[in-house]
């Protein structure tokens, strides 16, 4: 599914290149976390491969919030930069949404900014959450119903569980369906999983989802994982694939199809930018 988003990006990336405009992916990093270093290098050799800019900024682990307040600034008033995203975790020290409200929410690659978030519960046309925005992405390639279908989400974060709520619960020909939302605080929650045709697991708890909490035959997605030191643990145990109709796989499912999702907006900002040029 990344492979077919990216071949429909490459040509409109080329035509904005050959317009005179090269996009631009700035990306803030804060601190030397491996996985988030990591993921950062990912994105900005794709974005290079892709024949885009990437401007980074790299702040020491011990930045203010005034820091990165200011390196967000001059990606707003910068005409190389179409999109930006800082990289989450940041630093205790560094309140996250205090920054994340100073990103022009037209330059919003992460479709995270408050602004975007409340497009997207009105339905109106925004930047969405990448990961979301993937999974609704990952069904609709492999022909799985969604619509008038009972979707259950385990967990509620505010990158993942809630926005995938609102996408899949809206009246689109790939959403419109039954969705229920639940989390750890709710002690019978696989009461909820295991009458559910699609299961998404996202609460970042390792191995939580296990083959007695869901529906023989039911679509399962993991898309929570949490890491120890390098190593990633994934929210759906591994013998869940022997119940499940359909599951994605513990690396090379969620993961490609959220940085398909991430360079989508980003070429859509750069359109948005050139069209007003």
């Amino acid at each position: 599914m990344a492979e077919a988003v990216f071949a429909d990006l490459v040509p409109r990336i080329d035509k904005l290149v050959a317009s005179g405009r090269r996009p631009g992916l700035g990306t803030i990093l804060v601190g030397d976390d491996g996985a988030s270093a990591g993921y950062i290098r990912m994105k900005m050799a794709k974005a290079e491969d892709l024949g885009c800019a990437s401007p980074h900024v790299h702040l020491p682990a011990d930045a203010s919030t005034a820091d990165v307040v200011a390196a967000i600034r001059d990606f707003n008033d910068s005409d190389e930069v179409d999109a930006m995203l800082l990289q989450h975790p940041t630093p205790p020290q560094v309140d996250y949404e205090a920054a994340l409200f100073e990103v022009d929410p037209d330059k919003d690659a992460d479709g995270a900014h408050p602004l975007n978030m409340g497009r997207l519960a009105l339905s109106m046309p925004s930047p969405v959450p990448c990961t979301p925005a993937g999974i609704e992405a990952l069904l609709d390639h492999y022909e799985i119903p969604v619509a008038g279908r009972d979707v259950c989400i385990l967990g509620r974060g505010f990158t993942l569980g809630r926005p995938l709520a609102l996408l899949l619960s809206a009246k689109r020909p790939t959403a419109n369906a039954a969705v229920t939302v639940v989390h750890t605080g709710v002690p019978d929650w696989p009461r909820y999983t295991k009458r559910a045709e699609i299961v998404v697991a996202a609460a970042g708890v390792p191995g939580i989802l296990q083959p007695e909490h869901i529906e023989p035959g039911a679509t399962v997605i993991g898309a929570g994982v949490r890491y120890e030191g390098r190593k990633l643990l994934p929210d759906v145990d591994e013998r869940c694939e022997e119940v499940a109709g359909a599951i994605t796989p513990r690396v090379g499912g969620v993961g490609p199809t959220t940085i398909a999702m991430l360079f989508r907006n980003f070429v859509e900002a750069a359109e948005r930018r050139a069209s007003r040029s």
